[in-house]
Parts: structure tokens; sequence; C-alpha cells
């Protein structure tokens, strides 16, 4: 992968595949198509009714793309149970130069000021590809994720992909479906209309995100 630059990595995406590092130093990059790929159905999004009790009442400042490459970081730093994270330098350079050129976006949150939560993925069509979060403050990365889900139905977005399925994000609806399966749902997102990553305006209170979601 001497020569991958953003835009062959969008190629990569239209075909259904991602690059991943063994670790945070490695200057090797490997493609993942997995037998089973995560995603979260946009009309399937469950809210669980603690976290719309923290939504409503605006605990955090939620922003998008004021700080692409501080989440990137944030997601890529060590954590507790976590000493290496496969986004390496090499990743964090490919994914800065997406955003410069429109195709990635970040959302984050903070509290008094400080990023405390966030996540960054990929946008192409109407699919949107999830890569990381992080959170520094309990729901910190969930409303985020909230905020996004919500971003993407306004915008008419027809894919949210997730890679893989954790227990995190199963906890919202989100399934593992097979790789056949994934494809046809995935040219189903780059033949619709682009989607708007902007159709929500910055800076919504809580209550109209939720509106979003209803």
């Amino acid at each position: 992968m001497t020569d991958l630059t953003p835009a062959l990595l969008l190629r990569a995406y239209a075909a259904g595949i991602f690059p991943m590092a063994d670790h945070a130093r490695d200057d090797d990059l490997f493609w993942v198509d997995p037998d089973w790929r995560g995603i979260l159905p946009l009309d399937q999004f469950h809210l669980p009714r603690s976290l719309t009790k923290t939504v409503r009442h605006d605990r955090f400042a939620v922003t998008v793309d004021q700080d692409f490459e501080g989440v990137v970081a944030a997601c890529a730093a060590s954590a507790p149970g976590r000493r290496s994270t496969w986004i390496s330098h090499r990743i964090r350079a490919l994914y800065a130069g997406l955003h410069r050129l429109g195709h990635a976006h970040s959302v984050e949150t903070r509290l008094e000021g400080r990023l405390v939560g966030g996540l960054y993925g990929v946008r192409l069509g109407a699919a949107f590809f999830g890569e990381s979060m992080f959170s520094r403050e309990t729901d910190a990365s969930k409303v985020a994720l909230v905020h996004l889900v919500a971003r993407l139905r306004a915008g008419g977005f027809r894919l949210l992909d997730t890679q893989f399925v954790t227990g995190h994000l199963m906890r919202f609806g989100a399934i593992e479906i097979p790789r056949e399966a994934y494809r046809q749902q995935l040219d189903a997102a780059l033949t619709a209309p682009p989607g708007d990553f902007f159709a929500l305006p910055q800076g919504l209170p809580g209550e109209t995100v939720l509106k979003a979601l209803a």
C-alpha cells in the first residue's frame, strides 16, 4: 500500500473494503473485508431511555467538524484496557486528507469546553462509514452517535456501516449481515442521491435532535 492515497481509499470503500494497521506504530496497512459486516439500520435506531434524558438536558455541547484531528487523535490514544490501537500515524494522515476533501467528518462532544467524546467516519454517496469513537465522560460518545444518526436520517443517508458489531453498538440496534447482503446495501447507497451531512445546522438543542429521530 505504498501508493495509498485518499482517492484510492474512497475507491476501496466503494468496493466494500477498508484499511487497518496492526498497531499505532505500524507503517504497513492491510485491507479488511469481513465475512459478516456490522451495520446500524437508520430506520431501526434504538435510543435507550436513560440516554434520552442526557440528550434532552444538553449535558454536552455537540459540534461537527470543529476538531477532526483532535477526535482521531483521541480515538488513537491509549485507554484503560487498550494499550494499543489500529489507528496508526499513516491512517491518521490518510483520513486527515479525506477530511480536507470533504469526505470525512467528526462529531465532537464537549463538557465545559473540553473535548470529552466523539466519533469520526467517511461519507460517500448516501453511505456513512463509522470508523471509531472515544469517550472520556459517561455517555459522551453515545451522545455523539445520537447526533450522528439524527444528521444521517435528516440528510437522506441509506447506510450506516459500523464495520463490526460490539455490545455497545448492539444497544442501539446494530446488527451483522453477510458480506453479499452488505454489498447490496452499499451499492444501493452509492447509486442513490448523495446524502447531505449538513442537513441539520450546528448546535441544535437536544430536544430538536430527538424530534429528528422520532
